[in-house]
Formats: structure tokens, sequence, C-alpha cells
């Protein structure tokens, strides 16, 4: 098959489905090896159009480039926003760095109640239930979801920034100045 027809086969799919699509349906499709398809995608993504296609740990998804938003949403989504808080934000990004963690770890974390905020992360589709913990009661787990790669921008969460180090005094407090100087 020529690059020209794989390509606009690829383009056809990732269009239509509208959802992030497994290497391993594309490889069935087209009947291509993994690395011909990855490079064929790569190509595409180097080309300069209104869309382009995001890799979504192990799929591709096509989207809309972001500096054209301000000119798509006022004629496609007539939705509110999401608007999330800074608390349901922080509570995001404790999810973020400790999938499978429990609604008590978290609330243990933060050091407040997190109903209000887990309830908006899970109607927004930013996280999702990731199993049950093996602890008393087997409380429910949750972890992002691929909504949060596509609304942060990330391929995986191992795209995530990483955490500063600190250092915790007598008090069990954390020393700024350790965190700063380390800057």
């Amino acid at each position: 098959m020529e690059n020209r027809k794989a390509k606009n086969i690829i383009e056809a799919i990732l269009f239509v489905a509208g959802r992030k699509v497994n290497i391993e349906e594309l490889i069935m499709v087209l009947e291509l090896p993994k690395e011909e398809i990855e490079n064929l995608i790569s190509e595409m993504q180097e080309e300069d159009r209104g869309i382009e296609i995001i890799k979504i740990e192990n799929g591709y998804q096509m989207v809309s480039k972001k500096e054209y938003y301000e000119y798509i949403y006022p004629i496609i989504d007539k939705r509110a926003k999401p608007n999330l808080s800074s608390a349901a934000l922080e509570t995001l990004s404790i999810i973020a760095y400790n999938p499978k963690i429990t609604r008590a770890e978290i609330e243990a974390i933060r050091g407040v109640g997190v109903d209000g905020c887990m309830y908006k992360l899970l109607e927004y589709g930013l996280i999702e239930e990731a199993g049950k913990a093996d602890l008393p009661g087997k409380p429910m787990t949750y972890k992002t979801s691929q909504e949060f790669l596509k609304m942060f921008g990330y391929t995986s969460l191992n795209d995530l920034p990483e955490l500063p180090r600190y250092k915790l005094d007598e008090n069990k407090q954390i020393v700024i100045d350790d965190i700063i100087e380390n800057k």
C-alpha cells in the first residue's frame, strides 16, 4: 500500500472514530507493521494543518489544534466550559500523582472533605473508579481518566512534572527554605 493512501486511511479512521484508536486496531485494518504506522503518523503530525494527531497511551486521536480554540468554540460548543475550583484542581493533582488512591487517603492529604470535588471530577470525566482497595470495607480507589490526559495535553501520567523534593522538620512540617535552595 502506498504511503499517501495509508495516511488517508489513518486520517479517515481517526476522524470518524472521534475517540482514541489503539495502535492494534490500525495494525489490523491496514495490515502494516507497527513501526510503519507510527512513522506514517509521525509524518502526519509534522504537517501544518488545523488538526493534529495526538498520542494517548497506546493509541492516537485526531483533535483540533489548541491555537484555533477561540475560533472553534463559538461555533461548535455552546456548553459551559468545565470550571474547576482550586480545591478540585488540588484533588485532581493528588489523584494524578497517586493512582489507585481512596477518598479517605485524599481527605487525609488535603485535611478536608472532598465529596463535592470528587463529584465534579467524576461528572467531567477527569477521574474514574480504579477498583477496590484491599483495606477494611473495600473502599473504592480512583485514578485519572483518558479525558484528563487529553484535557491537559499529556500522553501518559509519566509526562507529569516531577514534584519538588522537600524535607520535614521535627514537627513534621515542610521546610520551605530547602525547596527554594534546590531551585
